[in-house]
């Protein structure tokens, strides 16, 4: 089973520690792509109109600035970088050791500077949108979508895709359908049914928690999936095509 995640919009930058090492990350194959967005993010984060080419408010001046100097910026396991409401409630510190094993083996993070890392690899707090477009680069979930495609085709091998990205970050990489399952979120007063953006982002954090947590082996099929998450919530499941993957409705009290 891979778990697909977001990233935070916010990030907790690490205190002290050595510098990100490229070499080390998931999936090397990327590591020349990801050199050029740094670069790219580095040389936009340094204009005087960056912040309006980044789409970000004054607010996080002090986070852009920190994009010129990434490089020499301390590092941090990217469970402990990624912050915000999927992230709490997926409580990946309060998990116990093997469970800590199994997200890392298990969840992606789908990136708009590293492409795809795991939770174990150390990288420094940024502040970059997959829906960004950079110099020399264009939209970066345009530019991620063939280098992500050829660097994960064998991390998907037999495997159950459970996909709790939002639409900027599933934009930057397909799956293959038959082996996916994107999870949405509703709520459902009197027949009709609202997304709800919070509540979906603390309930897919919710999913990840309770696949990684419960007993027993983990999900095989998209059935497998929907009967594990009507082990907490009232689930559906929606059978996709051969362009379009599964869907899994998580429908939460009024």
């Amino acid at each position: 089973m891979l778990i697909l995640l977001p990233p935070s919009e916010g990030k907790t930058p690490a205190t002290g520690g050595a510098a990100v090492d490229p070499d080390s990350l998931s999936f090397p194959a990327l590591n020349a792509h990801r050199a050029r967005v740094l670069e790219a993010l580095g040389t936009v984060s340094a204009h005087d109109d960056a912040l309006a080419l980044l789409g970000v408010g004054a607010s996080l001046k002090a986070d852009v600035e920190r994009n010129t100097r990434l490089h020499a910026e301390p590092a941090a396991p990217a469970h402990r970088v990624y912050s915000g409401v999927l992230y709490d409630a997926l409580g990946y510190r309060s998990l116990t050791p093997r469970q800590r094993q199994k997200a890392d083996e298990s969840v992606l993070v789908i990136s708009a500077l590293w492409g795809a890392i795991r939770f174990a690899d150390r990288v420094p707090a940024y502040r970059l949108s997959m829906g960004t477009a950079l110099p020399d680069i264009g939209r970066l979930a345009s530019f991620w979508k063939p280098q992500l495609t050829a660097a994960l085709a064998t991390e998907t091998v037999g495997e159950l895709i459970v996909d709790c990205r939002s639409s900027t970050y599933t934009a930057a990489w397909a799956p293959p359908p038959e082996q996916t399952v994107a999870v949405n979120v509703f709520t459902e007063v009197g027949g009709v049914r609202k997304v709800v953006s919070h509540f979906a982002k603390h309930t897919r954090g919710e999913l990840a928690r309770h696949l990684l947590a419960r007993r027993g082996k983990a999900p095989q099929t998209p059935a497998q999936l929907q009967q594990a998450a009507a082990e907490k919530w009232s689930a559906e499941l929606v059978g996709g095509t051969a362009r379009k993957p599964h869907t899994l409705n998580l429908i939460l009290p009024s």
